[in-house]
């Protein structure tokens, strides 16, 4: 009997950072925390969930509604340079297997793209962070016009690998990340974290990353191709 074939790779996979690669978010709350308490405000836990997977620029419009007193811009650089202190002081917080199925797929030849809302400065620094070469390409929130939950990140990014999206398959943690690269056209794997995320038929669901493999996304890939 003839073994089945194995399922082919994928042109690319597309990482989200903050929440999937990385557990930056409780390091994003301590920052928006001090940030509105320095203006006299308070922000809560709550609060922060509500930032969670935007672009910097749009969290910066809701901290200024709460009494922030400071442009975007000079929001988007406090809280950056705020995360990057505390990356420095406490390390790089990795997500459970994310590292390990990075390499995997690195590994294995395919082609991969980091698509963060976080500014290149950032997202350049949790990269070096990285002990193989992890990425081809990098597109940050300082980069795109429209940042998630619109498509444009995860379509910059297959445009700079020369692939077309649904070619692709990339990995959030957020609603609102979820919406951009499902609307890219993107095969979409979910791995929720701080916030749930739900069922669908447009995306796969992953409890956690740990224990999986190129293999498992190859899969996903696949399945998702024989539907389309």
């Amino acid at each position: 009997m003839t073994a089945p074939l194995a399922p082919r790779p994928p042109a690319a996979v597309l990482w989200d950072m903050d929440g999937t690669l990385v557990d930056t978010e409780p390091y994003w709350m301590v920052a928006e925390h001090e940030l509105v308490g320095s203006f006299g405000g308070t922000w809560t836990h709550d609060d922060g969930l509500l930032l969670v997977g935007l672009g910097l620029w749009n969290s910066a419009a809701i901290l200024q509604s709460r009494g922030v007193d400071m442009d975007p811009d000079g929001i988007v650089h406090w809280l950056t340079d705020r995360v990057q202190t505390l990356l420095d002081e406490r390390g790089v917080p990795w997500r459970p297997g994310a590292r390990e199925l990075l390499q995997d797929l690195r590994e294995r030849g395919v082609r991969t793209a980091l698509v963060t809302m976080s500014v290149r400065r950032m997202a350049e620094q949790i990269v070096s962070h990285i002990p193989f070469d992890a990425f081809d390409v990098i597109v940050s929130g300082d980069e795109v016009e429209r940042p998630k939950p619109d498509p444009e990140p995860y379509r910059r990014a297959a445009a700079l690998l020369e692939i077309e999206p649904h070619e692709a398959v990339a990995i959030e943690d957020s609603l609102v990340g979820l919406a951009s690269a499902v609307d890219s056209g993107a095969v979409t794997i979910g791995v929720p974290h701080i916030v749930p995320l739900p069922e669908s038929d447009e995306h796969t669901l992953w409890p956690t990353l740990e224990g999986r493999t190129a293999e498992d996304v190859f899969a996903v890939a696949a399945a998702r191709a024989a539907v389309r």
